[in-house]
């Protein structure tokens, strides 16, 4: 069953492009966007002959307090500090699309937020969902790390930590025995952080990181594969002048 997982996994994210867009405000409020796209270039090299027959259509919007009042039976049933935990979550926006058709797979998720530190970890949204829905114990707690962010008015931090060690070397090694049969691909993988501030932009910790003519936003672009390996590599550390 782990190799199972492992190798769905891989065969998604190998043919993905994840772009996460935060935009803050002047007076510290903002939104962010967590959109995950298919390429369907990689997705083709990877699914051979099944990609011509592939036959999928899902197009559904809700925001995540809707699961709690729709599944309240259920969300009463966690403990406090879990509901808190859901709670979080409430005004957290998502649109699936998935549609051979169209050719068009794409997960959007979308929070405005009052302040950065109440933005949650999005990438953990379907997981909490499910969660209320079929009354599952914390799936998304397998996680093996999380995000948080921090902003004082000046300095901006992007914090990303490893919650279960043990899992993530299980990851590290599921990856290597079965990734490297794409290496030869030529695949579309990439994790990009593309960050708007109110003010000019002194200083970015990743070297890497390309700043606009204007010095309020910069982009910086990962390989998705190394980022599910070394979640860490994506910490950041804005200064604002």
């Amino acid at each position: 069953m782990k190799f199972i997982k492992a190798f769905v996994i891989l065969f998604l994210v190998t043919s993905c492009q994840v772009t996460e867009t935060i935009t803050i405000n002047p007076d510290g409020s903002g939104n962010i966007e967590v959109v995950q796209l298919r390429d369907e270039n990689s997705y083709m090299q990877l699914a051979g002959e099944s990609y011509s027959h592939e036959e999928a259509f899902k197009d559904t919007a809700y925001v995540f307090k809707e699961y709690i009042e729709k599944y309240k039976e259920n969300f009463l049933k966690y403990t406090p500090e879990e509901q808190k935990l859901f709670q979080k979550y409430s005004n957290v926006k998502v649109h699936i699309k998935e549609s051979s058709f169209e050719k068009e797979f794409k997960n959007v998720f979308s929070f405005d937020f009052g302040k950065v530190s109440e933005i949650p970890d999005l990438y953990k949204t379907e997981n909490y969902a499910g969660d209320i829905k079929y009354n599952y114990a914390l799936t998304a707690e397998s996680h093996y790390y999380k995000v948080e962010y921090a902003f004082d008015g000046k300095v901006f931090k992007r914090l990303v930590s490893i919650t279960d060690p043990v899992e993530l070397q299980k990851t590290k090694d599921e990856f290597k025995k079965t990734g490297s049969k794409y290496t030869s691909l030529k695949l579309t993988q990439t994790y990009t952080l593309r960050y708007h501030f109110p003010k000019k932009i002194k200083s970015v910790s990743n070297e890497k990181a390309i700043i606009s003519p204007d010095k309020k936003t910069f982009t910086v672009e990962f390989p998705l594969l190394d980022c599910l390996q070394n979640p860490e590599m994506t910490n950041l550390e804005v200064v604002l002048e």
